[in-house]
């Protein structure tokens, strides 16, 4: 008798596990090249290839550290550390490599089979590198509060000790069944535990390492808003693959959560630009405004996309873009907001923006939208917020988005001093003023001159 080959062990759905890679391949590009090229864009020329080469050797140094201990810190089981919150406040630590970890099935021990969320139909190397995309992006993004003085050494130790010791435990916390979970805390997709915790690091990294030098300050315009855009139309589409591959299955759920993505990011872009026509100083829409608004749209809706209807999520936009003008305008120029340089305002477009979409979630969700169908006695899963009757989830938010403030800021304070006895934080001034030439022996671009003379040379070679 002749035998017959199986593609599929019986548990994986080709569907969902198609749709989690694509996803995450999607978040993957909002990094490389998306990030990438942002942050090339808006920085001035001299500091493109530093850049490109911090976000490109973060996202290699997470992947490591994801695979050889940190996703079990995020997703695996608890690691007991004593009562209340420490008995479910970081999994324990060790390797996703090998057979079982690669091809058996994805579970996250604390929520799978406990009727908290359906049993995983794809294996656990789809898991792994779905979140580990999610864990790359955080410290690319909150690089943008460092950008132009920050050493690269000092970086690449930075990135794997945060990604260690803040972000595994953000993402137990609230997405590997640790405590906030536990009390019903909501983040679908990372407001808390990627916007909130790049804004609140960046912005005490920024106060660490100190500002950039004085002219650069004052002459901070981008040097190619082409790249700006490129960058910005990479994380707008990029993140339908962030909030729709948070459901884990390609259901009806995935596909709300996508559009109310793209609902919120069109308000909050749009009231961006209303509000720069109206109350800015120069009454003028422009380019960069709208792109502040897309990034507060996508990073407001982020910790809501799956739990709430389309009106809520055009409101998350309008309401958090609101917020964030406000705190752009208003508090940068004001109080510690002026003392810190925080290069790209991230404190404001990934900080702000998280903590306000986190908590609308209290007042918006939606307990019509649901994430995972009820069966039997088990009652479909959803979350409900004060505008349908349950006021205490924004409280619930509230203490899940105090615990990242302060978790993040203290351990990014004291990971920076630890590695300031090591190595110079700071980039010399001496090369500040040079910059990738200084640092890296290479341009974004050749000098002029050197165009010239090759030019020279072709029409004298014709």
């Amino acid at each position: 008798m002749i035998g017959t080959l199986a593609p599929y062990a019986h548990w994986l759905n080709p569907g969902d596990n198609a749709w989690e890679l694509t996803a995450a391949t999607l978040v993957g590009l909002m990094s490389l090249p998306g990030l990438a090229v942002l942050w090339g864009g808006l920085v001035q020329k001299k500091w493109a290839v530093n850049s490109m080469l911090m976000a490109f050797t973060g996202f290699s140094l997470v992947l490591v550290v994801w695979v050889l201990w940190a996703f079990n810190m995020g997703f695996g089981h608890p690691l007991h550390l004593g009562p209340s919150i420490l008995g479910s406040f970081v999994g324990k630590p060790g390797p996703v490599t090998g057979h079982l970890s690669e091809e058996g099935r994805a579970s996250i021990p604390l929520l799978s089979g406990k009727g908290l969320m359906p049993g995983l139909h794809f294996p656990q190397s789809s898991l792994v590198y779905f979140q580990f995309v999610f864990a790359a992006i955080t410290p690319l993004l909150f690089m943008g509060s460092v950008i132009g003085r920050m050493s690269l050494k000092a970086w690449m130790l930075f990135v794997p000790l945060w990604t260690t010791f803040v972000y595994a435990i953000n993402a137990f916390l609230l997405w590997g069944g640790g405590f906030w979970a536990q009390h019903g805390a909501a983040d679908y997709s990372g407001g808390y535990v990627i916007h909130l915790a790049a804004g609140t690091s960046g912005f005490v990294a920024a106060a660490v390492i100190g500002p950039r030098l004085k002219r650069d300050r004052e002459h901070a315009a981008p040097n190619n808003l082409l790249m700006v855009a490129t960058g910005a139309g990479l994380l707008w589409l990029g993140w339908n693959g962030f909030n729709g591959g948070d459901s884990y299955f390609a259901g009806a759920d995935a596909a709300a959560a996508v559009l109310n993505t793209n609902l919120a990011t069109a308000a909050a872009l749009m009231v961006w630009v209303f509000m720069d026509m109206l109350f800015s100083k120069q009454k003028k829409p422009t380019f960069l405004g709208a792109v502040n608004g897309l990034i507060v749209g996508l990073v407001a809706i982020t910790p809501a996309a799956g739990f709430v209807n389309g009106v809520g999520a055009l409101a998350i936009g309008a309401i958090a873009s609101v917020i964030v003008w406000i705190s752009w305008n208003k508090l940068s120029s004001r109080g510690i907001f002026k003392k810190v340089d925080d290069a790209m305002g991230v404190v404001h477009t990934h900080g702000v923006a998280g903590l306000t979409g986190g908590l609308l979630v209290g007042f918006f969700a939606d307990p019509h939208i649901v994430e995972y169908l009820g069966a039997g006695k088990t009652p479909a899963s959803s979350v409900t917020g004060l505008f349908y009757g349950h006021p205490m989830q924004v409280l619930v938010q509230l203490g899940a988005g105090l615990t990242i403030i302060v978790w993040d800021g203290l351990l990014t304070f004291l990971i920076l001093k630890a590695i300031g006895l090591f190595v110079r934080l700071r980039i010399p001034d001496d090369q500040l003023e040079i910059g990738d030439l200084a640092l890296h022996d290479e341009e974004v671009e050749p000098p002029q001159g050197l165009l010239e003379r090759v030019g020279q040379v072709s029409r004298l070679r014709e």
